[in-house]
This record gives structure tokens, C-alpha cells and sequence, in this order.
């Protein structure tokens, strides 16, 4: 497993990281990719940690904390190995948000119990709108400073509502680490300038949905036909899914040339061919998603006319209805 630095924060992590939104499961209504199986959950974050996976995203809101107890559970053990980075802010299903700093205090607390430690290596706010960081900066900041100053936390930074507010989160805001999407299907990062300016700003970079929400995880494609009701993709219309569906066999002929890697693989090995990336964090449900995403690592990035055939693609399509993810 390949280790990279989070922007110049002096952290080094997997460059195959480990996002646990799926791990939380349906508890209390929640909507992640449906009904999980603890122990099997268990066994692939262990098995992520044998093969050398040290970063693991979380979030309070991922099955109402189910997620970050069940990463306690598996590596509590192993604390001192791992960078465990969790998130603050979304409160229900119906998209409330709390930054208050007695919010995110007692939030952390919560946290901290259930993932059985005493700190967190990063602490994010989760998909806050860019006014809200812009009217209630002074607040969120002296909170997570204070936060930091008590050891609670090392780092702290922004999962991106939407990509475009990056430059001014990173540049306007200041601040240092910035979790995005990316994928060949959402190519907005490299074409906006983000990842330009992070690279500028020394600023770290999580890569989010990199197999768009299993699109280009080589699933059958039947899988796509109907979703389970605690699967956030059905909420999506059927021309979305049309959409994605398409998108995906726009990109197979390339993916294909790297046969007998799989096309999980080449999708992450695209996401890790961009210097700003300082991790990616795949959902992984079992044991044999950890093995097939982990082994991406060991084959480097994409070779650079392939790159530009997938940038082209991107540009000659719209890959998203309205809204991007």
C-alpha cells in the first residue's frame, strides 16, 4: 500500500483509504446502500487494516453513529496505527444542520465514546453551506481551534457541499484539508481549477465517491435495475440512472485495456492519478471489495493518453440532471 501526505500537515496516510457511510446501515430510517451485517463489517475493516489501510472516514450521521461505533469495535486495537476522521453537522434525514459551537462539542464527545478513543486525527463539518461557513466562521473556528488546543482533534476541515465552493473555502476561509468528489463521471475538481489551487495552497485532498455510488464498481448491471428502499439511489428518477448507466459504457472500452484488473481498480487508479488526491476513500462492504480496491494501489496511475480520452468523454457528455451529487 502506497502512503501519501495530507496537503503539508506532516500526516501521511494510505493513498486507499476506507469510507464507512455504507457501515452505518438503515438504524433509525438512516439511508446509506441498505440493510448491513456487523461481523461482516468487522471483518472487512480488519482485513482493510492488514493490507495496510491506515485512513478511515466516518461521520456521526452514518447510521446515527452505528458506523462509528462498529470502526471502534474492529480497530480500537490498533488505535495508534490508524487516522480515523469523522464528521459534524447533518442532523436528520430531512438535510438539518447544526454548527453551533455547543452542537459540535457534544457532538465530538458522542463521537469519541462510540469510536473508543480520546481523539479524532481529523474532524470535518459535514456538506455546510457556503454562507453558513461565511456567517458563522468566527464561531466554527474558535470551536475547532479550542477543540484542538484540548487535543480533542489534530486536524480539521470541510466535506465540500458542492465542489465549486472549494477555492473559496480553501483560499477565502483558509482552510487546509477540503473532502470532494471525484470520479470519471464528476470530473468537476480537475476543471474548475480546485485541485489546482489545493496543490498551490499545499492543501489535502479526500477523494469521495470515486466508483460513483458503485456505477464503476463493475457491478452487474441488473443490480441497477431496483433498489432497495433504504438504498439512497432509489431516491434517484429513472433517467439518472439511465444517465450513470450510459456514462459507464462510455468509459468500458478504456477500462478494458487494462484487463485483468477489474474496473473498480482502474476507476480508483484514475482518482489516484491526480497529485492533489492525498486519499481515496472507496465504500467497502466485505472482505473481497477490501481485497479487489486494495490491490489498485500496487499498479499506479492511468496512463496519460487514456487520461485525456476520459477527459474527453467527460466533456462531450452530462453525466448529471440537475444538481450534481
Amino acid at each position: 500500500m502506497k502512503t501519501r501526505k495530507i496537503g503539508n500537515t506532516g500526516i501521511i496516510v494510505s493513498e486507499l483509504g476506507y469510507g464507512t457511510w455504507g457501515l452505518g446501515g438503515n438504524v433509525k430510517g438512516a439511508v446509506a446502500y441498505g440493510p448491513v451485517d456487523d461481523a461482516e463489517s468487522i471483518r472487512a475493516l480488519t482485513r482493510a487494516f492488514d493490507l495496510g489501510i491506515t485512513f478511515y472516514d466516518t461521520a456521526d450521521f452514518y447510521g446515527f453513529g452505528h458506523s462509528e461505533s462498529i470502526l471502534g469495535k474492529a480497530l480500537g486495537t490498533v488505535r495508534d496505527s490508524i487516522i480515523i476522521a469523522s464528521k459534524v453537522g447533518l442532523i436528520d434525514l430531512t438535510g438539518k444542520q447544526d454548527f453551533s459551537p455547543a452542537y459540535m462539542k457534544k457532538s465530538l464527545e458522542q463521537s469519541l465514546q462510540r469510536l473508543n478513543t480520546d481523539h479524532l486525527d481529523l474532524y470535518q463539518l459535514h456538506s455546510p453551506p457556503l454562507q453558513t461557513l461565511v456567517d458563522q466562521f468566527n464561531d466554527i473556528v474558535s470551536t475547532l481551534e479550542s477543540l484542538k488546543n484540548e487535543g480533542k482533534i489534530r486536524l480539521y476541515g470541510v466535506s465540500l457541499r458542492k465542489t465549486e465552493d472549494g477555492v473559496r473555502v480553501i483560499g477565502d476561509l483558509g482552510f487546509k484539508i477540503v473532502q470532494v468528489n471525484l470520479n470519471m463521471m464528476d470530473q468537476r475538481p480537475v476543471n474548475n481549477g480546485l485541485f489546482q489551487h489545493c496543490i498551490e495552497k499545499c492543501t489535502g485532498v479526500i477523494a469521495r465517491t470515486p466508483l460513483s455510488f458503485g456505477f464503476l464498481s463493475g457491478m452487474d448491471t441488473k443490480s441497477f435495475e431496483k433498489f432497495n428502499a433504504y438504498d439512497h439511489r432509489s431516491k434517484r428518477s429513472a433517467e439518472q440512472i439511465e444517465r450513470w448507466k450510459h456514462a459507464r459504457d462510455l468509459f468500458v472500452p478504456i477500462l478494458e485495456k487494462y484487463k485483468p484488473q477489474t474496473m473498480a481498480q482502474v476507476a480508483l487508479r484514475y482518482c489516484l492519478s491526480h497529485s492533489a488526491v492525498s486519499t481515496v476513500i472507496p465504500g467497502m462492504m466485505t472482505t473481497a471489495e477490501v481485497e479487489e480496491n486494495a490491490a489498485a494501489s500496487n499498479y499506479g496511475p492511468l496512463d496519460s493518453s487514456d487520461l485525456g480520452k476520459i477527459a474527453e468523454i467527460y466533456r462531450q457528455n452530462e453525466f448529471f440532471l440537475g444538481k450534481s451529487a
